[in-house]
């Protein structure tokens, strides 16, 4: 693009000009018709601008010169016909410009959502929550503020520009040229600028993001945070952070402005000489007043588009950095691809089989090693062992948030590879220790579980995990407010509604990671007899550390290291005295030796 001849002069290069491409080609083909109308209101607003200027000089001439009254009525008229219509226009296209920047923003905060529902959990374990928060909010404004500025700077400001020069030019060629003359030099002083600018707004974005994470970790371990008297370490730490982006605020908002006072200096210098030049034409040779009033208010209103005209590449460059951000995550290749193409299977009775399967989330820390185990349909396979021994890994490994290193994972024959991660975790429910609800109320939670079930449906769930009564006992229902993760609701209460929709999802196949593992006594007893509905004649996969919620389990899996040390039923484990006993007589010293023996005299 060229800018009164100096190509590229007031827009970024290389990388930065193919993202305004971009940023141009996704939106603007897409507004295509409201932004030609909004530049044809720009124009008008123009044309208007210029006319006025124009039309002083006549005002002039007939007061000072003609000294026609009835004239000066009409022109007078003119020029408020000329204000009222350039009033209504930027009243027009303002409008509009923030309608097409709202839809701007909204889709591409849609588009990020998209993107991060198409990620895997291992995604977003190398991200925080509040970056991802910054990003979706500054970068999808920045987004809407670049087209903003082109449209507004290019399409406003030039045309006015334009216009304006055109009367100038009109009026006095010679005048025009002497007031051109800092044109280069205030180019080359933005030049300059752009460049600082754009690495200290690198750096106050990332601050952004620091604030926000510390924010963000202030509001949910407050409870932490008080307990352990921690206010003065966290305040220092968010002072210092806070401190440090205001001073890279104060770095930007220097170099942005520092193009002012160079522009108005030059500025001021042209005006100077065509005052000069103008005063000499007029008072020595007699010339047309009207002509130099006309060309002097054309000159002095095209200065303030002239200045934004030459900031834009500065403006950009801060609005860049943010936008860059938000597409950074928009093109990384996807963690989760399309699988349109993999066939989706209905579980007919949900056996699951583990075959040899190892996996490592970081390179050279295997946490399975060759994993084989079987998970009958109707039966309650528990899983038991000590911390780290990769246990909630399987359940993970199971709903294809990570692909095993080695080995073969099956339900009915079907390797879970080869199936759609919709099909597959469709037919999964799952129920761990840490609960979390989303903002909204309890009927979101539990419909999360079947969007399109009835208000029964709904009832039937909640009252097979023992959530109704309690439910029913707010003053608003089920449009109770659950709260932020829920905090609204007791851990207890909360586990009730995780359990309510996952009956609610009526799968195939139940997971619980440790989903009694933090309450007290009487909620344990309410969330067990509810886990027990939700289980009934389904394939149940149970990782528990307290041995009571297992030992009627079908089939108990001893993972430790990695790997499957021991299998069978709590008896057959007993009897073998394996690493099953040192677990059992840690929580039932009193009992153990008993049923050990029990065990060992048993027949066969």
């Amino acid at each position: 693009m060229s800018v009164f001849g100096f190509k590229n002069r007031f827009m970024p290069e290389g990388g930065d000009l193919e993202l305004l491409k971009r940023i141009a080609r996704q939106h603007c083909l897409t507004h295509l018709r409201t932004y030609i109308l909004i530049v044809l209101l720009m124009g008008l607003a123009s044309a208007c601008t210029a006319a006025a200027a124009y039309l002083l000089g006549a005002v002039v001439n007939t007061i000072y010169a003609r000294k026609e009254y009835t004239a000066i009525i009409a022109l007078a008229a003119g020029m408020l016909a000329l204000f009222s219509f350039k009033g209504f226009a930027v009243y027009g296209h303002s409008i509009l410009l923030a309608r097409v920047g709202n839809s701007v923003i909204a889709q591409t905060q849609r588009n990020l959502i998209d993107k991060l529902l198409h990620e895997s959990v291992s995604f977003f374990s190398g991200l925080h929550s509040s970056e991802i928060v910054t990003r979706a909010g500054q970068g999808a404004v920045a987004a809407s503020n670049i087209l903003n500025l082109l449209v507004v700077t290019l399409g406003r400001d030039l045309l006015t520009l334009i216009s304006l020069f055109a009367v100038m030019v009109w009026q006095d060629p010679a005048l025009t040229a002497i007031g051109l003359c800092v044109m280069p030099l205030a180019a080359l002083g933005v030049r300059e600028l752009m460049k600082r600018s754009m690495e200290i707004a690198r750096r106050r974005m990332s601050g952004n993001e620091a604030i926000q994470q510390g924010l963000q970790e202030t509001v949910q371990g407050i409870r932490v945070i008080k307990s352990f008297t921690g206010e003065d370490r966290v305040r220092a730490r968010l002072s210092e952070e806070i401190d440090s982006i205001a001073e890279f605020g104060n770095k930007l908002a220097s170099i942005s402005n520092r193009s002012t006072p160079l522009i108005e200096t030059l500025g001021g210098f042209a005006v100077a000489l065509v005052c000069l030049y103008c005063g000499y034409r007029v008072v020595e040779l007699g010339d047309d007043p009207g002509r130099f009033v006309s060309f002097m208010a054309a000159f002095l209103l095209a200065f303030d588009p002239a200045r934004r005209i030459s900031r834009l590449n500065i403006e950009l460059g801060s609005q860049i950095v943010a936008v860059r951000t938000i597409y950074d995550i928009l093109d990384s290749p996807p963690t989760e691809p399309d699988e349109a193409h993999l066939p989706a299977i209905v579980f007919p009775h949900g056996r699951v089989t583990f075959d040899n399967v190892s996996f490592a989330y970081r390179k050279d820390t295997p946490v399975l090693k060759g994993v084989s185990l079987n998970a009958e349909p109707g039966a309650l396979t528990a899983l038991a062992g000590p911390s780290g021994g990769g246990k909630s890994t399987i359940l993970n490994l199971l709903s294809r948030f990570y692909t095993p290193g080695s080995g073969v994972i099956k339900i009915d024959g079907y390797d879970i590879n080869s199936i759609s991660r919709h099909s597959l975790r469709s037919q999964i429910a799952y129920v761990g220790q840490d609960v979390f609800l989303f903002r909204g109320t309890i009927r979101y939670n539990i419909l999360i579980g079947r969007q399109n079930a009835s208000d029964a449906d709904m009832e039937a769930a909640a009252k097979a995990a023992f959530a109704h009564d309690f439910i029913t006992a707010f003053p608003q229902g089920y449009d109770t407010e659950v709260g932020e993760f829920g905090w609204q609701l007791s851990l207890g209460q909360r586990q009730r509604v995780a359990i309510a929709r996952a009956i609610l999802k009526d799968a195939r196949i139940v997971l619980l990671d440790e989903a009694t593992a933090s309450l007290d006594s009487e909620s344990e007893q309410y969330v067990q007899t509810a886990l027990a509905r939700l289980c009934e004649g389904r394939t149940t996969i149970v990782i528990a550390h307290r041995l009571t919620t297992i030992r009627h389990a079908d089939c108990i899996f001893v993972i430790e290291g990695g790997k499957v040390v021991e299998s069978g039923s709590e008896k057959d484990l007993l009897t073998a005295g394996g690493r099953y006993v040192d677990f059992f007589r840690l929580q039932f010293p009193g009992e153990s030796t008993g049923i050990a023996r029990e065990g060992a005299g048993a027949p066969g």
